[in-house]
């Protein structure tokens, strides 16, 4: 289940979108202001961010600046000032989507799931996922660590190519799930878990303490952006 997070003062607004996103499948929570907005981000594991611009504190726009600095989880930008200066400026300090306040909760899902999917795309041809030492090659379905080659299954290699496309990023358990349940999927959630230390052996990364492909605890994995 996708994780959403709104951040806006209105608790009207954020009672209606739990209410509403909640009913389409989505895990949705809440936070009245910039800072503690920013708080939530950075302890859980939200796949998008929805902020209001407009709000006391720290700013929308103060709040996607911050989080640019060390995440890159999308963030749709909700406003009651829809001109273009607005636009451009929450667009150029790194949002992925901006919608005027009033907004209609249809189009607001539909740029969710358009964003969800951009963030999600397979890379383009020929591009490298890079995180740290490890290199993942979609074209050619290889991963390398420094100068090693890793041989890995197709499910572990799905499994691992999410999470190098995803550096910084923890990934639920439920996502990778997903991905679990190909040709060699076990049984259960124990399969990813299996998956995982599979990985690690062959990355050489310690089950103990883990530096390439680290466990968030009840939430899921992620791997470091630079490891």
């Amino acid at each position: 289940m996708r994780r959403i997070l709104v951040i806006d003062d209105d608790e009207r607004i954020r009672s209606l979108l739990a209410e509403y996103l909640g009913g389409r499948g989505f895990a949705v929570s809440g936070a009245a202001d910039g800072e503690s907005g920013l708080e939530a981000l950075r302890a859980g594991a939200f796949d998008l961010a929805v902020l209001d611009v407009m709000m006391p504190g720290i700013d929308g726009f103060e709040v996607v600046r911050r989080l640019r600095a060390e995440s890159q989880v999308p963030v749709i930008l909700l406003t009651a000032r829809g001109d273009d200066f607005d636009r451009i400026v929450g667009l150029e300090l790194g949002a992925d989507d901006y919608l005027a306040k009033p907004f209609n909760p249809r189009e607001l899902l539909a740029r969710i799931q358009a964003v969800l999917r951009r963030s999600e795309s397979a890379p383009a041809e020929g591009q490298l996922l890079r995180a740290g030492e490890i290199v993942v090659d979609p074209d050619r379905r290889s991963v390398r660590l420094g100068d090693r080659a890793i041989e890995l299954t197709t499910t572990e290699f799905e499994l691992l190519r999410t999470l190098v496309a995803n550096a910084g990023r923890v990934i639920p358990r439920e996502r990778l799930m997903e991905l679990a349940r190909g040709e060699d999927y076990a049984s259960f959630e124990r399969s990813v878990d299996v998956h995982i230390s599979h990985i690690r052996k062959k990355l050489g990364d310690d089950a103990r303490k883990p530096r390439l492909l680290k466990t968030v605890r009840g939430v899921g994995y992620t791997v470091p952006k630079n490891p």
